[in-house]
């Protein structure tokens, strides 16, 4: 069956789509408590057609924390099928990811060169997007493979020259990749994982004995300091801290032995990750961990006080949008991530106080945000700047204030609800 046939079918039956999780996704326990509701909501990357306006299911989007491993996840699942087999996503579109790519391509090279290998390095990428990361691998000429779930991204991945298999990862594909390989990056995926511990079987399977597995995940401790709660949503199911991740990766004699914080995304973990006993771990990954055990982040009361910020967050937000809008302005969304379609739906924010979203990926042009249902106009194609820009794409800020001088200097407000 044609994938997108089949997300439509499935979309149509919600009790298929979603499964309440009694244990714990990464120990199994459970020893679970509620700490953050943000409501009934459609999963965010599921931007409409003006036809399928108003159809979309929606699912609860509710934060539990795991007392026996201090894990921060989802209690629901949308079936990845619905969520990955196709989406609107490119990590290329913008030019701050390509670079901290291409950053973390150089350093795990120049890690694997530090080994005096004499062969070239071999690159396996989970969650390979449209190649953008991989790109970068290549070009410091390492035989790259990425795999790949959406159907549409994939396609352009391989036409880019970066070969891309159209699968989900897991222990299955990894037997059949059949391949030790020196490095494997995860970027912005292992958060996302319906199939966690078969996806881990399979990384340790295809992870040659001195390699390096790199995984680059949003941090919790930043999404809390930051107050940065549209990073929740369906395609996220878990929120590791550094304590979290390795108690999954022991349970399959993987380790981190280095780590550090990136600007990226407002605040990401580059882990470096190893068979246990391989490397020693370093000094800032051990100063990180401190950090948390000082900051209490691995507790229940933590996740209790952040709740409340996003509260006081969402009043905050509009009193602002509201008297803007008494005074007669006109506000735009600028950017249409997935993540700002959590903060619309949490604000229960639509059309009429922000009449557009102003986006550059073109997988996105004349859709509809899910739930707000706000229309998508490409950046390009605009006729009118509105008097705000409300930014979602919040994560890349200083390029998007770099891009945009001459509409702040021409009186346009771009206010920015986090502020990394």
């Amino acid at each position: 069956m044609h994938r997108e046939t089949e997300r439509k079918q499935l979309c149509g039956k919600i009790s298929v789509c979603i499964s309440e999780i009694m244990n714990c996704r990464v120990c199994g326990s459970s020893n679970l408590e509620l700490c953050i509701d943000l409501g009934n909501q459609p999963w965010c990357n599921n931007f409409l057609e003006e036809k399928d306006v108003g159809k979309e299911p929606t699912y609860p989007l509710r934060v539990v924390f795991c007392h026996d491993c201090s894990t921060a996840q989802l209690d629901y699942t949308v079936k990845k099928e619905i969520m990955f087999g196709d989406h609107t996503y490119l990590s290329g579109i913008t030019q701050s990811l390509s670079d901290h790519f291409k950053q973390v391509a150089a350093e795990s090279h120049g890690f694997y060169l530090e080994q005096k290998k004499e062969r070239t390095a071999r690159v396996l990428d989970i969650g390979s997007n449209d190649g953008t990361q991989l790109k970068h691998f290549q070009d410091l000429s390492c035989e790259c493979v990425g795999v790949e779930s959406s159907i549409s991204t994939a396609s352009i991945a391989n036409k880019r020259g970066i070969y891309t298999l159209n699968k989900f990862f897991n222990l299955d594909v990894a037997k059949d990749i059949n391949q030790k390989f020196d490095i494997i990056n995860a970027s912005g995926v292992f958060f996302h994982l319906e199939e966690l511990h078969s996806v881990c079987k399979g990384i340790k399977l295809l992870l040659d004995d001195d390699g390096v597995f790199k995984v680059q995940f949003l941090y919790i401790k930043n999404i809390i300091d930051n107050c940065a709660f549209d990073q929740i949503y369906h395609e996220h199911l878990l929120y590791y801290s550094l304590k979290s991740l390795s108690e999954l990766l022991n349970q399959y004699d993987l380790e981190i032995f280095d780590a550090y914080l990136a600007k990226i995304h407002g605040g990401s973990i580059i882990a470096s990750v190893c068979h246990k006993g391989r490397y020693n771990k370093t000094k800032q990954v051990r100063d990180l961990e401190d950090s948390e055990e000082s900051s209490n982040l691995n507790t229940i009361n933590t996740y209790k006080s952040f709740a409340k910020k996003i509260e006081d967050m969402k009043e905050k937000d509009l009193l602002f949008l509201n008297k803007a809008i008494d005074d007669g302005k006109l506000i735009y969304g600028f950017g249409a991530p997935v993540k700002g379609n959590t903060l619309l739906n949490y604000y229960n924010i639509d059309s009429k106080t922000i009449s557009l979203l102003v986006e550059k990926n073109n997988l996105r042009k004349n859709l509809y945000s899910p739930g707000s249902h706000i229309k998508v106009v490409l950046e390009d194609e605009l006729d009118k700047q509105p008097d705000i820009y409300y930014v979602l794409a919040w994560n890349f800020k200083n390029e998007i204030l770099k891009n945009n001088v001459d509409l702040i200097e021409q009186g346009v407000e771009f206010y920015f609800p986090v502020n990394p």
